[in-house]
Protein backbone atom coordinates (compact mmCIF):
# COMPACT_ATOMS: atom_id res chain seq x y z
CA UNK A 1 0.00 0.00 0.00
CA UNK A 2 2.77 2.41 0.95
CA UNK A 3 4.27 2.48 -2.54
CA UNK A 4 1.39 4.74 -3.61
CA UNK A 5 1.97 7.28 -0.83
CA UNK A 6 2.49 10.76 -2.21
CA UNK A 7 0.59 10.02 -5.44
CA UNK A 8 -2.13 12.59 -6.02
CA UNK A 9 -5.67 11.17 -5.66
CA UNK A 10 -7.79 14.33 -5.62
CA UNK A 11 -7.15 17.88 -6.85
CA UNK A 12 -9.54 20.81 -6.90
CA UNK A 13 -8.45 23.79 -8.99
CA UNK A 14 -10.33 27.12 -8.96
CA UNK A 15 -13.61 25.41 -8.01
CA UNK A 16 -16.65 27.67 -7.79
CA UNK A 17 -19.99 26.28 -6.59
CA UNK A 18 -23.49 27.69 -6.71
CA UNK A 19 -26.82 26.89 -5.05
CA UNK A 20 -29.25 28.64 -7.39
CA UNK A 21 -28.08 32.26 -7.46
CA UNK A 22 -25.97 31.87 -4.30
CA UNK A 23 -22.23 31.74 -4.99
CA UNK A 24 -20.84 29.52 -2.18
CA UNK A 25 -17.32 28.45 -3.21
CA UNK A 26 -15.01 31.12 -4.59
CA UNK A 27 -12.09 29.39 -6.27
CA UNK A 28 -11.16 26.46 -4.00
CA UNK A 29 -7.75 24.88 -4.58
CA UNK A 30 -6.72 21.77 -2.65
CA UNK A 31 -4.81 18.54 -3.13
CA UNK A 32 -5.16 15.17 -1.39
CA UNK A 33 -2.58 12.43 -1.88
CA UNK A 34 -3.30 8.71 -1.83
CA UNK A 35 -3.36 7.31 1.70
CA UNK A 36 -3.64 10.70 3.39
CA UNK A 37 -6.14 11.88 5.98
CA UNK A 38 -6.94 15.53 5.21
CA UNK A 39 -9.18 17.68 7.41
CA UNK A 40 -11.13 20.75 6.30
CA UNK A 41 -11.38 23.19 9.20
CA UNK A 42 -13.50 26.30 9.43
CA UNK A 43 -16.50 27.84 11.10
CA UNK A 44 -20.06 26.89 10.15
CA UNK A 45 -20.90 28.37 6.75
CA UNK A 46 -17.26 28.48 5.60
CA UNK A 47 -18.00 26.16 2.66
CA UNK A 48 -16.58 22.86 3.91
CA UNK A 49 -19.68 20.67 3.35
CA UNK A 50 -20.26 22.38 0.00
CA UNK A 51 -16.70 21.39 -0.96
CA UNK A 52 -17.50 17.71 -0.27
CA UNK A 53 -20.77 17.97 -2.19
CA UNK A 54 -18.97 19.65 -5.08
CA UNK A 55 -16.51 16.75 -5.32
CA UNK A 56 -19.51 14.42 -5.63
CA UNK A 57 -21.56 16.63 -7.96
CA UNK A 58 -24.33 16.98 -5.35
CA UNK A 59 -24.73 20.69 -5.93
CA UNK A 60 -26.54 22.86 -8.45
CA UNK A 61 -23.59 24.09 -10.49
CA UNK A 62 -19.81 23.96 -10.21
CA UNK A 63 -17.00 25.25 -12.39
CA UNK A 64 -13.24 24.78 -12.39
CA UNK A 65 -11.46 21.41 -12.30
CA UNK A 66 -12.04 18.40 -10.03
CA UNK A 67 -9.52 15.66 -10.80
CA UNK A 68 -10.25 12.30 -9.11
CA UNK A 69 -7.61 9.62 -9.59
CA UNK A 70 -6.54 11.26 -12.85
CA UNK A 71 -10.08 11.74 -14.23
CA UNK A 72 -11.75 15.12 -14.76
CA UNK A 73 -15.06 14.88 -12.86
CA UNK A 74 -16.42 18.43 -12.88
CA UNK A 75 -19.00 17.62 -15.59
CA UNK A 76 -19.83 14.07 -14.44
CA UNK A 77 -23.15 13.12 -12.80
CA UNK A 78 -22.95 11.88 -9.18
CA UNK A 79 -23.43 8.16 -9.96
CA UNK A 80 -20.42 8.19 -12.29
CA UNK A 81 -18.32 10.11 -9.77
CA UNK A 82 -19.13 7.49 -7.10
CA UNK A 83 -17.86 4.78 -9.45
CA UNK A 84 -14.45 6.47 -9.47
CA UNK A 85 -14.20 4.95 -5.97
CA UNK A 86 -15.73 7.54 -3.64
CA UNK A 87 -17.76 6.93 -0.49
CA UNK A 88 -19.68 9.74 1.24
CA UNK A 89 -20.87 9.84 4.83
CA UNK A 90 -23.20 12.87 5.07
CA UNK A 91 -23.82 14.77 8.28
CA UNK A 92 -27.43 13.53 8.38
CA UNK A 93 -26.22 9.85 8.22
CA UNK A 94 -29.15 8.58 6.10
CA UNK A 95 -29.79 5.33 8.00
CA UNK A 96 -32.82 3.29 6.84
CA UNK A 97 -34.87 3.30 10.02
CA UNK A 98 -37.03 0.23 9.31
CA UNK A 99 -34.15 -2.00 8.18
CA UNK A 100 -31.92 -3.85 10.61
CA UNK A 101 -28.34 -2.81 11.17
CA UNK A 102 -27.14 -5.74 9.05
CA UNK A 103 -29.65 -5.05 6.27
CA UNK A 104 -28.34 -1.46 6.14
CA UNK A 105 -24.84 -2.89 5.69
CA UNK A 106 -25.94 -5.22 2.89
CA UNK A 107 -27.61 -2.47 0.83
CA UNK A 108 -24.77 -0.35 -0.59
CA UNK A 109 -23.79 -0.95 -4.21
CA UNK A 110 -20.22 -1.84 -5.07
CA UNK A 111 -18.34 1.07 -6.64
CA UNK A 112 -15.00 -0.74 -6.78
CA UNK A 113 -13.55 -4.13 -5.85
CA UNK A 114 -12.12 -4.68 -2.39
CA UNK A 115 -15.04 -3.66 -0.18
CA UNK A 116 -14.88 -4.86 3.41
CA UNK A 117 -16.75 -8.03 4.40
CA UNK A 118 -19.34 -8.07 7.18
CA UNK A 119 -16.82 -9.91 9.39
CA UNK A 120 -14.23 -7.18 8.82
CA UNK A 121 -16.84 -4.50 9.57
CA UNK A 122 -17.89 -6.24 12.79
CA UNK A 123 -14.25 -6.60 13.87
CA UNK A 124 -13.79 -2.84 13.40
CA UNK A 125 -17.15 -1.92 15.01
CA UNK A 126 -18.07 -4.58 17.61
CA UNK A 127 -21.13 -2.50 18.65
CA UNK A 128 -22.66 -3.13 15.23
CA UNK A 129 -22.23 -6.89 15.56
CA UNK A 130 -24.13 -6.76 18.87
CA UNK A 131 -26.92 -4.74 17.20
CA UNK A 132 -26.94 -6.60 13.86
CA UNK A 133 -30.65 -7.52 14.09
CA UNK A 134 -31.82 -4.22 15.64
CA UNK A 135 -33.82 -1.81 13.43
CA UNK A 136 -31.96 1.37 12.47
CA UNK A 137 -34.41 3.48 14.48
CA UNK A 138 -33.44 1.60 17.66
CA UNK A 139 -29.72 2.34 17.34
CA UNK A 140 -28.20 5.09 19.47
CA UNK A 141 -26.79 8.18 17.75
CA UNK A 142 -23.28 6.78 18.11
CA UNK A 143 -24.27 3.40 16.68
CA UNK A 144 -26.01 5.12 13.76
CA UNK A 145 -22.83 7.08 13.07
CA UNK A 146 -20.72 3.90 13.17
CA UNK A 147 -23.21 2.30 10.75
CA UNK A 148 -23.07 5.29 8.40
CA UNK A 149 -19.25 5.02 8.25
CA UNK A 150 -19.28 1.22 8.03
CA UNK A 151 -21.78 1.23 5.18
CA UNK A 152 -19.45 3.10 2.80
CA UNK A 153 -16.61 0.67 3.64
CA UNK A 154 -18.68 -2.10 2.05
CA UNK A 155 -18.62 -0.32 -1.34
CA UNK A 156 -14.91 -0.70 -2.12
CA UNK A 157 -14.46 3.09 -2.17
CA UNK A 158 -10.84 4.20 -1.84
CA UNK A 159 -11.61 7.87 -1.12
CA UNK A 160 -13.90 8.54 1.85
CA UNK A 161 -15.60 11.90 2.40
CA UNK A 162 -16.70 12.19 6.05
CA UNK A 163 -18.86 15.11 7.18
CA UNK A 164 -18.84 15.90 10.93
CA UNK A 165 -18.79 12.25 12.03
CA UNK A 166 -17.92 13.10 15.66
CA UNK A 167 -20.65 15.70 16.15
CA UNK A 168 -22.74 15.30 19.31
CA UNK A 169 -21.39 11.86 20.20
CA UNK A 170 -20.18 10.48 23.53
CA UNK A 171 -16.38 10.50 24.00
CA UNK A 172 -16.19 6.67 23.95
CA UNK A 173 -17.85 6.60 20.50
CA UNK A 174 -15.61 9.40 19.23
CA UNK A 175 -12.57 7.38 20.35
CA UNK A 176 -13.88 4.30 18.50
CA UNK A 177 -14.33 6.35 15.31
CA UNK A 178 -10.80 7.71 15.70
CA UNK A 179 -9.43 4.16 15.98
CA UNK A 180 -11.38 3.19 12.85
CA UNK A 181 -9.92 6.09 10.86
CA UNK A 182 -6.40 5.09 11.86
CA UNK A 183 -7.08 1.50 10.75
CA UNK A 184 -8.49 2.69 7.43
CA UNK A 185 -5.42 4.84 6.80
CA UNK A 186 -3.24 1.79 7.52
CA UNK A 187 -5.25 -0.08 4.87
CA UNK A 188 -4.28 2.65 2.38
CA UNK A 189 -7.60 4.46 2.12
CA UNK A 190 -7.67 8.20 1.48
CA UNK A 191 -9.91 10.28 3.74
CA UNK A 192 -11.18 13.87 3.61
CA UNK A 193 -12.94 14.95 6.81
CA UNK A 194 -15.01 18.01 7.58
CA UNK A 195 -14.69 18.35 11.33
CA UNK A 196 -15.69 20.91 13.93
CA UNK A 197 -14.12 18.90 16.76
CA UNK A 198 -10.51 20.02 16.52
CA UNK A 199 -9.34 17.69 19.31
CA UNK A 200 -10.70 14.73 17.37
CA UNK A 201 -9.25 15.81 14.03
CA UNK A 202 -5.82 17.07 15.12
CA UNK A 203 -4.15 13.71 15.94
CA UNK A 204 -5.68 11.94 12.91
CA UNK A 205 -4.90 14.24 10.00
CA UNK A 206 -1.75 14.33 7.86
CA UNK A 207 -2.74 17.69 6.41
CA UNK A 208 -5.16 20.51 7.18
CA UNK A 209 -6.92 23.12 5.08
CA UNK A 210 -8.64 26.10 6.72
CA UNK A 211 -11.69 27.53 4.92
CA UNK A 212 -13.35 30.89 5.31
CA UNK A 213 -16.03 32.52 3.11
CA UNK A 214 -15.83 29.75 0.48
CA UNK A 215 -12.06 29.89 0.07
CA UNK A 216 -9.02 27.99 1.34
CA UNK A 217 -7.14 30.54 3.43
CA UNK A 218 -4.40 28.28 4.80
CA UNK A 219 -2.99 24.81 4.22
CA UNK A 220 -0.37 23.03 6.31
CA UNK A 221 0.90 19.61 7.38
CA UNK A 222 0.57 17.85 10.73
CA UNK A 223 4.26 18.63 11.39
CA UNK A 224 3.44 22.36 11.17
CA UNK A 225 0.42 22.16 13.47
CA UNK A 226 2.10 23.53 16.60
CA UNK A 227 3.36 26.60 14.76
CA UNK A 228 -0.11 27.26 13.32
CA UNK A 229 -2.08 27.23 16.60
CA UNK A 230 -2.15 31.03 16.85
CA UNK A 231 -3.62 31.29 13.36
CA UNK A 232 -6.15 28.52 14.11
CA UNK A 233 -7.24 30.29 17.26
CA UNK A 234 -7.83 33.42 15.20
CA UNK A 235 -9.89 31.62 12.53
CA UNK A 236 -11.60 28.92 14.61
CA UNK A 237 -11.41 29.97 18.24
CA UNK A 238 -9.65 26.69 19.17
Amino acid sequence: MDRDKGVEFLRLTDVHAFYGESHILHGVDLQVNRGEVVTLLGRNGAGRTTTLKSILGLIGRRTGSIMINGREAVAMPPHRIAKLGIGYCPEERGIFASLTCEENLLLPPQVASGGMSLDEIYAMFPNLKERASSPGMRLSGGEQQMLAVARILRTGARLLLLDEISEGLAPVIVQALGRAIRMLREKGLTIVMVEQNFRFAAPLADRFYVMEHGRIVEGFTAAELDSKMGMLHEYLGV
